[in-house]
């Protein structure tokens, strides 16, 4: 008998809704019941996939550097790229990684299936969500059962699922602005307090930078809190220097 391989799809059992393959932190391939899997940090686990790159590809893989974790996360295309930004801004988000696990499952025809989610993201309070991005002209039949059936696996966990295609080109423009300015090193306490004090009402964003010192030297901060969310602004309208921006309420 051939050996089974780590991901390949399997008959569930009738006892068992759906099962699942994953690389434990360790790099240990693993396959459970899914209902024995609430207590694994799928926000944790490396990919169980790898992402390609050759010769006339027509989709553009990389890793994005998360802020929230100070790991990199991978993607197979600009579309996933953008969603693992927005997944890193999000400030309920408090891990989250690519390619999480297999989901083993039966199609109503009987035929065994797997898929990879593309996200799985940890929230605050300890809430998850899983994505899978792809816009809606793309999605063929065996597409549709795959989402289906991570969004009945998912509900059975208690987790949100999310399939997502393109964000608004406006949004992605502005987050992909301020992510420049996403790493620690941009962080300055002192020029932080005074920025909050400054917004406290809001103002435009280079008048108000000009307020607090040296412009050049003030941006970065700037853009550094409103990364954080600890500054504000209308991100579904481009930033501009007549920005209005304003402090996050406590």
């Amino acid at each position: 008998m051939k050996p089974r391989r780590f991901g390949d799809p399997v008959c569930v059992g009738p006892s068992i809704d759906y099962a699942v393959g994953y690389l434990d932190s360790d790099g240990v391939e693993r396959r459970e019941a899914l209902s024995a899997c609430a207590a694994v940090r799928f926000e944790a686990c490396p990919p169980v996939r790898t992402f390609p790159s050759y010769r006339g590809q027509r989709n553009w893989p990389g890793l994005w550097w998360a802020a929230t974790t100070g790991r990199h996360v991978g993607f197979e295309s600009w579309l996933e790229r953008d969603h693992a930004m927005r997944l890193d801004f999000d400030q309920s988000v408090v891990g989250f990684s690519s390619q999480p696990f297999w989901l083993l499952f039966t199609t109503d025809d009987g035929e065994a299936r797997r898929h990879a989610p593309d996200f799985f993201a940890r929230r605050r309070g300890d809430g998850a969500v899983v994505v899978d991005c792809r816009p809606d002209d793309r999605i063929r039949r065996r597409d549709t059962e795959a989402f289906e059936a991570t969004a009945s696996a998912c509900d059975l966990m208690g987790w949100d699922y999310q399939r997502v295609g393109a964000l608004d080109p406006v949004l992605v423009e502005n987050l992909r602005w301020v992510a420049g300015y996403r790493h620690p090193r941009f962080a300055d306490p002192a020029m932080e307090e005074r920025l909050r004090s400054i917004f406290a009402l809001p103002r435009p964003l280079m008048d108000a930078a000009a307020l607090a010192g040296r412009v050049m030297a003030v941006l970065p901060v700037l853009f550094h809190l409103l990364w954080r969310a600890e500054l504000r602004a209308d991100l579904s309208a481009l930033l501009s220097e007549e920005s209005v921006v304003w402090s996050r309420l406590p």
